[in-house]
Protein backbone atom coordinates (compact mmCIF):
# COMPACT_ATOMS: atom_id res chain seq x y z
CA UNK A 1 0.00 0.00 0.00
CA UNK A 2 2.46 2.57 1.24
CA UNK A 3 4.67 2.15 -1.81
CA UNK A 4 1.76 2.78 -4.16
CA UNK A 5 0.60 5.83 -2.20
CA UNK A 6 4.13 7.25 -1.96
CA UNK A 7 4.59 6.77 -5.70
CA UNK A 8 1.26 8.40 -6.49
CA UNK A 9 -0.44 5.21 -7.68
CA UNK A 10 -3.60 5.36 -5.55
CA UNK A 11 -5.65 3.15 -7.87
CA UNK A 12 -3.23 0.25 -7.33
CA UNK A 13 -3.34 0.79 -3.57
CA UNK A 14 -7.15 0.59 -3.68
CA UNK A 15 -7.06 -2.56 -5.82
CA UNK A 16 -4.71 -4.16 -3.31
CA UNK A 17 -6.92 -3.10 -0.40
CA UNK A 18 -9.86 -4.89 -2.01
CA UNK A 19 -7.91 -8.14 -1.86
CA UNK A 20 -7.44 -7.96 1.92
CA UNK A 21 -9.98 -10.06 3.84
CA UNK A 22 -9.66 -8.41 7.23
CA UNK A 23 -8.00 -5.02 6.82
CA UNK A 24 -6.48 -3.52 9.94
CA UNK A 25 -6.16 0.13 10.93
CA UNK A 26 -2.96 0.58 8.94
CA UNK A 27 -4.57 -0.79 5.77
CA UNK A 28 -7.60 1.46 6.18
CA UNK A 29 -5.43 4.47 6.94
CA UNK A 30 -3.54 3.93 3.68
CA UNK A 31 -6.79 3.43 1.79
CA UNK A 32 -8.01 6.83 2.96
CA UNK A 33 -4.67 8.33 1.90
CA UNK A 34 -5.08 6.79 -1.55
CA UNK A 35 -8.61 8.17 -1.88
CA UNK A 36 -7.37 11.59 -0.78
CA UNK A 37 -4.94 11.53 -3.70
CA UNK A 38 -7.68 10.70 -6.20
CA UNK A 39 -10.15 13.41 -5.11
CA UNK A 40 -12.95 11.85 -7.16
CA UNK A 41 -16.60 11.08 -6.45
CA UNK A 42 -15.80 7.37 -6.65
CA UNK A 43 -13.03 7.82 -4.09
CA UNK A 44 -15.40 9.73 -1.81
CA UNK A 45 -18.03 6.99 -2.11
CA UNK A 46 -15.43 4.40 -1.15
CA UNK A 47 -14.25 6.46 1.83
CA UNK A 48 -17.80 6.80 3.12
CA UNK A 49 -18.55 3.12 2.55
CA UNK A 50 -15.45 1.90 4.38
CA UNK A 51 -15.83 4.43 7.19
CA UNK A 52 -19.27 2.95 7.93
CA UNK A 53 -17.93 -0.61 7.96
CA UNK A 54 -14.90 -0.23 10.22
CA UNK A 55 -15.16 -1.08 13.93
CA UNK A 56 -16.00 1.83 16.21
CA UNK A 57 -12.75 1.21 18.10
CA UNK A 58 -10.79 2.28 15.02
CA UNK A 59 -12.08 5.82 15.48
CA UNK A 60 -10.00 6.15 18.63
CA UNK A 61 -6.89 5.99 16.43
CA UNK A 62 -5.95 9.65 15.83
CA UNK A 63 -3.90 8.82 12.72
CA UNK A 64 -6.81 7.01 11.10
CA UNK A 65 -9.24 9.76 12.03
CA UNK A 66 -6.93 12.42 10.60
CA UNK A 67 -6.51 10.54 7.32
CA UNK A 68 -10.28 10.06 7.11
CA UNK A 69 -10.89 13.78 7.66
CA UNK A 70 -8.22 14.57 5.07
CA UNK A 71 -9.80 12.22 2.53
CA UNK A 72 -13.28 13.65 3.06
CA UNK A 73 -12.01 17.20 2.71
CA UNK A 74 -9.89 16.47 -0.36
CA UNK A 75 -12.86 14.75 -1.98
CA UNK A 76 -14.96 17.84 -1.27
CA UNK A 77 -17.29 16.55 1.44
CA UNK A 78 -16.80 19.36 3.95
CA UNK A 79 -20.09 18.71 5.76
CA UNK A 80 -19.27 15.06 6.48
CA UNK A 81 -15.78 15.97 7.67
CA UNK A 82 -17.18 18.63 9.99
CA UNK A 83 -19.74 16.25 11.47
CA UNK A 84 -17.04 13.67 12.13
CA UNK A 85 -14.58 16.19 13.56
CA UNK A 86 -17.00 17.83 15.96
CA UNK A 87 -18.41 14.50 17.13
CA UNK A 88 -14.96 13.13 18.00
CA UNK A 89 -14.20 13.38 21.70
CA UNK A 90 -10.43 13.58 21.60
CA UNK A 91 -9.18 16.01 18.99
CA UNK A 92 -5.46 15.94 18.26
CA UNK A 93 -3.40 18.64 16.59
CA UNK A 94 -3.15 16.70 13.34
CA UNK A 95 -6.94 16.51 13.02
CA UNK A 96 -7.17 20.29 13.44
CA UNK A 97 -4.56 20.57 10.72
CA UNK A 98 -6.49 18.29 8.37
CA UNK A 99 -9.63 20.35 8.89
CA UNK A 100 -7.87 23.68 8.42
CA UNK A 101 -6.16 22.48 5.25
CA UNK A 102 -9.49 21.16 4.03
CA UNK A 103 -11.13 24.51 4.58
CA UNK A 104 -8.32 26.27 2.72
CA UNK A 105 -8.45 23.77 -0.16
CA UNK A 106 -12.24 24.15 -0.35
CA UNK A 107 -11.97 27.94 -0.26
CA UNK A 108 -13.60 28.41 3.14
CA UNK A 109 -10.84 30.42 4.86
CA UNK A 110 -13.12 31.95 7.49
CA UNK A 111 -13.81 28.51 8.93
CA UNK A 112 -10.10 27.70 9.00
CA UNK A 113 -9.48 30.87 11.00
CA UNK A 114 -12.33 30.09 13.40
CA UNK A 115 -10.86 26.65 13.98
CA UNK A 116 -7.37 28.04 14.49
CA UNK A 117 -8.71 30.20 17.31
CA UNK A 118 -9.85 27.04 19.12
CA UNK A 119 -6.39 25.44 19.16
CA UNK A 120 -4.65 25.88 22.50
CA UNK A 121 -1.07 25.37 21.37
CA UNK A 122 -0.91 25.70 17.58
CA UNK A 123 2.22 24.43 15.89
CA UNK A 124 3.98 25.75 12.81
CA UNK A 125 1.70 23.76 10.49
CA UNK A 126 -1.37 25.47 11.94
CA UNK A 127 0.37 28.85 11.58
CA UNK A 128 1.09 28.16 7.92
CA UNK A 129 -2.54 27.21 7.31
CA UNK A 130 -3.71 30.33 9.13
CA UNK A 131 -1.50 32.53 6.93
CA UNK A 132 -2.79 30.68 3.84
CA UNK A 133 -6.35 31.39 4.98
CA UNK A 134 -5.63 35.07 5.45
CA UNK A 135 -3.95 35.17 2.04
CA UNK A 136 -7.20 33.90 0.51
CA UNK A 137 -9.27 36.57 2.24
CA UNK A 138 -7.05 39.55 1.31
CA UNK A 139 -8.88 41.83 3.77
CA UNK A 140 -7.72 44.37 6.32
CA UNK A 141 -9.02 42.10 9.09
CA UNK A 142 -6.99 39.23 7.67
CA UNK A 143 -3.90 41.43 7.53
CA UNK A 144 -4.40 42.53 11.14
CA UNK A 145 -4.62 38.89 12.19
CA UNK A 146 -1.48 37.97 10.24
CA UNK A 147 0.49 40.76 11.91
CA UNK A 148 -0.87 39.91 15.34
CA UNK A 149 -0.04 36.21 15.09
CA UNK A 150 3.36 36.83 13.50
CA UNK A 151 4.33 38.83 16.59
CA UNK A 152 3.18 36.09 18.95
CA UNK A 153 4.80 33.03 17.40
CA UNK A 154 8.08 31.69 18.79
CA UNK A 155 11.21 33.02 17.12
CA UNK A 156 12.21 29.44 16.29
CA UNK A 157 9.25 29.19 13.91
CA UNK A 158 10.89 31.77 11.66
CA UNK A 159 13.57 29.24 10.77
CA UNK A 160 10.86 27.24 8.99
CA UNK A 161 11.06 28.35 5.32
CA UNK A 162 7.52 27.10 4.63
CA UNK A 163 6.12 29.27 7.39
CA UNK A 164 8.13 32.27 6.31
CA UNK A 165 6.98 31.84 2.72
CA UNK A 166 3.32 31.61 3.71
CA UNK A 167 3.71 34.68 5.92
CA UNK A 168 5.28 36.67 3.09
CA UNK A 169 2.54 35.50 0.74
CA UNK A 170 -0.18 36.56 3.19
CA UNK A 171 1.37 39.98 3.76
CA UNK A 172 1.73 40.60 0.03
CA UNK A 173 -1.78 39.38 -0.81
CA UNK A 174 -3.21 41.56 1.96
CA UNK A 175 -1.32 44.54 0.53
CA UNK A 176 1.32 45.15 3.21
CA UNK A 177 4.34 45.32 0.93
CA UNK A 178 6.50 47.26 3.38
CA UNK A 179 6.13 44.64 6.10
CA UNK A 180 6.78 41.82 3.64
CA UNK A 181 9.90 43.52 2.30
CA UNK A 182 11.25 44.17 5.79
CA UNK A 183 10.72 40.54 6.73
CA UNK A 184 12.21 39.26 3.48
CA UNK A 185 15.36 41.37 3.63
CA UNK A 186 15.91 40.64 7.33
CA UNK A 187 15.72 36.87 6.87
CA UNK A 188 19.14 35.24 6.77
CA UNK A 189 18.31 32.13 4.78
CA UNK A 190 16.18 32.82 1.74
CA UNK A 191 14.71 29.87 -0.16
CA UNK A 192 13.29 29.96 -3.68
CA UNK A 193 9.61 29.89 -2.63
CA UNK A 194 10.21 33.09 -0.63
CA UNK A 195 11.46 34.82 -3.77
CA UNK A 196 8.42 33.45 -5.57
CA UNK A 197 6.01 34.84 -2.97
CA UNK A 198 7.61 38.28 -3.22
CA UNK A 199 7.73 38.27 -7.02
CA UNK A 200 4.11 37.18 -7.33
CA UNK A 201 3.11 39.93 -4.93
CA UNK A 202 5.01 42.58 -6.88
CA UNK A 203 3.45 41.41 -10.13
CA UNK A 204 -0.07 41.23 -8.73
CA UNK A 205 -0.01 44.59 -6.97
CA UNK A 206 1.76 46.35 -9.85
CA UNK A 207 3.17 48.82 -7.34
CA UNK A 208 6.46 49.54 -9.00
CA UNK A 209 7.05 51.52 -12.19
CA UNK A 210 9.60 48.91 -13.15
CA UNK A 211 8.56 45.52 -11.77
CA UNK A 212 11.55 43.82 -13.38
CA UNK A 213 13.94 46.16 -11.59
CA UNK A 214 12.16 45.58 -8.28
CA UNK A 215 12.42 41.82 -8.76
CA UNK A 216 16.09 42.01 -9.65
CA UNK A 217 16.69 43.81 -6.35
CA UNK A 218 15.34 40.76 -4.51
CA UNK A 219 18.20 38.66 -5.80
CA UNK A 220 20.82 41.24 -4.85
CA UNK A 221 19.76 41.10 -1.19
Amino acid sequence: YLGYVDNNLPEKAIDLFNEVENPDEVNINLLFNACAQLKTKEALDLVKKISKQIPKSFYSNPHLLTSLLDALMKCGDVAHAEALFYSSKEKVLSSYGAMMKGYVDNNVPEKAIDLFNKIQNPNDVHMILLFNSCAQLKTKEALDLVKKISKQIPKSFYSNPHLLTSLLDALMKCGDVAHAEALFYSSKEKVLPMYGAMMKGINRLNIYDNAELAMSQLFIS
